[in-house]
């Protein structure tokens, strides 16, 4: 048996083709272990430990790793466990077997499937018309996990009412890399940060398109990310250093860094992106 491999817009999911069918017809995704009860083959992917996501399509299995751990790393196990599966003939879905949460696993994976669609019929040919890019992370508990790239962060808002629109079941549409819990965002500091960034920050950068996110405050180092139009900006360093750097310190005195870096990837500090020289930009 001979499984191709096929990359992905998200560098931590990797396509799976067995060379025969899966689902047949449909999908199904599984966000988690516990979901995966009626799936010998997804609970089989689940077993290994880097292993956070499987999407079971037609005739492909899409495999997305904790970021952490290298593709180089994972994919012979998982190649492993999913050639094991299929020669041993094992069910790929369980059918009519009882299962605890059918119901609401069911729903969400029609919900997901019909946003899936949304953003691949509707929604992408916009975002790479107007030079960016919207890829599909997951739904759970009300909120559709998006990733904006390039001048996509600017149709947020349309993308929002759109797919609210069409799929009354969401609740909000949040980047996908805010969905990581972050303690230091419901501390005092983070909740006035937040605030300056809402109030007097955003309003002024979105006349140029742009967007200033908080991603996280520990100790006394703050972390944004710049989306829309101000990621790639020739003058996003001055604006960082000479305006909201400044008013950060303003407000909150104990902070003394603030960097522009979001690489959740990246080794033990997986904010901290160094610039171009190797240096830190403060």
């Amino acid at each position: 048996m001979f499984i191709q491999t096929e990359a992905t817009e998200h560098k931590q999911s990797l396509k799976f083709l067995p060379g025969q069918s899966v689902m047949g017809s449909g999908t199904v995704d599984y966000p988690d272990a516990k979901s995966a009860k009626r799936s010998p083959l997804a609970q089989r992917l689940f077993g290994i430990d880097s292993v956070a996501r499987v999407f079971l399509g037609p005739d492909y299995i899409t495999v997305t790793k904790a970021p952490d751990v290298a593709w180089n790393v994972v994919k012979p196990t998982v190649l492993g466990a999913i050639m094991e599966h299929f020669v041993a003939g094992e069910p790929i879905v369980l059918d009519g077997e009882a299962d605890d949460s059918t119901d609401n696993n069911d729903q969400d994976n029609e919900v997901a499937n019909e946003i899936r669609e949304l953003i691949e019929t509707r929604i992408r040919p916009t975002a790479q018309d107007a030079g960016g890019d919207v890829v599909y992370h997951g739904f759970e508990n009300g909120e559709v996990l998006l990733e904006f790239q390039g001048a996509a962060f600017s149709l947020k808002d349309r993308i929002e009412y759109m797919l609210r629109h069409y799929v009354p079941e969401i609740d909000a549409i949040k980047d996908y890399r805010d969905a990581i819990p972050k303690p230091g965002l419901d501390t005092p500091e983070g909740k006035e940060i937040q605030r300056l960034l809402d109030e007097r920050i955003n309003p002024a950068v979105a006349a140029h398109g742009g967007h200033i996110s908080l991603v996280d405050v520990q100790d006394d180092t703050v972390y944004i990310r710049l989306e829309g139009g101000c990621q790639g900006c020739g003058m996003a360093d001055v604006t960082l250093k000479q305006g909201i750097e400044t008013e950060i310190k303003q407000l909150v005195p104990k902070i003394t860094s603030v960097l522009d870096a979001t690489d959740h990837a990246g080794g033990e500090n997986p904010y901290y992106q160094p610039n171009k020289g190797g240096e830190s930009p403060f």
